[in-house]
């Protein structure tokens, strides 16, 4: 892979484990990376933040490089990837997106969702004391992490969750890669092919049986199709130099 370097932006977790396997698969073959400590989430976070913050973030990482680099976005991680690439195309060479965030969906329990993160994050410490009524209602948003989310953070999450990043997403020229679990229902698969309709110069890849998490289920695929994919496009630079 040359000089090439990724970093990895991880989804909503609290610990960068299951993004080991896939990092080290990519090192065993040539691709150097660091999988980034998310503020918030894997890193600690003073304030909250809003998408443009994240992306703040992620250019002072990137400006230390010399070259273009990669970003490679999970999930959430996706979101902030693309967001990136929206507004500074010239520090990536290539854009990957694993069952990527970002598109916004205006069904009724969407709505809902959001409703109760907006007002779960105004009621912070004073919400009910009943473990129970909470674990129905977090169970009613579908976002089991905001059960384990800092007051902080679920204000947070309401900010970047409320972003509809398919109005920028045409403005991404980076040649992108997306994968996507078959089976995911936590972004399904009608965003990935939103998504590769949106950006131009992009690849989709779909990868049978897995679900939200591809790069830990199934990392030894979701590796070869990284690795083959910027294989192909150094080869298809050096054809046209």
């Amino acid at each position: 892979m040359g000089a090439l370097k990724a970093y990895i932006i991880h989804g909503w977790t609290y610990s960068t484990e299951k993004y080991n396997k896939l990092s080290q698969l990519l090192k065993l073959n040539g691709l150097g990376n660091v999988v980034l400590r998310v503020p918030g989430l894997t890193e600690k976070l003073e304030d909250s933040w809003e998408l443009k913050d994240y992306v703040d973030w992620i250019k002072k990482i990137v400006s230390r490089e010399k070259g273009k680099t990669i970003l490679i976005g999970h999930s959430n991680g996706g979101k902030i990837a693309a967001a990136f690439a929206a507004t500074y195309p010239q520090k990536l060479s290539h854009l990957i997106l694993i069952d990527s965030a970002g598109i916004y969906h205006d069904e009724f329990h969407v709505k809902i969702r959001l409703l109760f993160f907006q007002l779960l994050a105004k009621l912070g410490k004073n919400f009910s004391s009943s473990a129970v009524l909470k674990n129905l209602m977090y169970k009613m948003t579908g976002e089991s992490d905001y059960n384990n989310a800092t007051p902080l953070m679920k204000k947070t999450m309401t900010n970047l969750i409320k972003i509809d990043l398919s109005l920028s997403l045409n403005k991404i020229v980076t040649p992108t890669l997306i994968i996507w679990g078959e089976n995911d229902k936590v972004t399904p698969l009608n965003d990935a092919k939103i998504i590769h309709r949106l950006i131009k110069n992009s690849k989709l890849h779909i990868i049978k049986g897995a679900k939200h998490s591809p790069h830990f289920t199934h990392a030894e695929e979701v590796s070869d199709i990284i690795l083959k994919y910027l294989k192909a496009q150094s080869a298809k630079v050096k054809a046209t130099a």
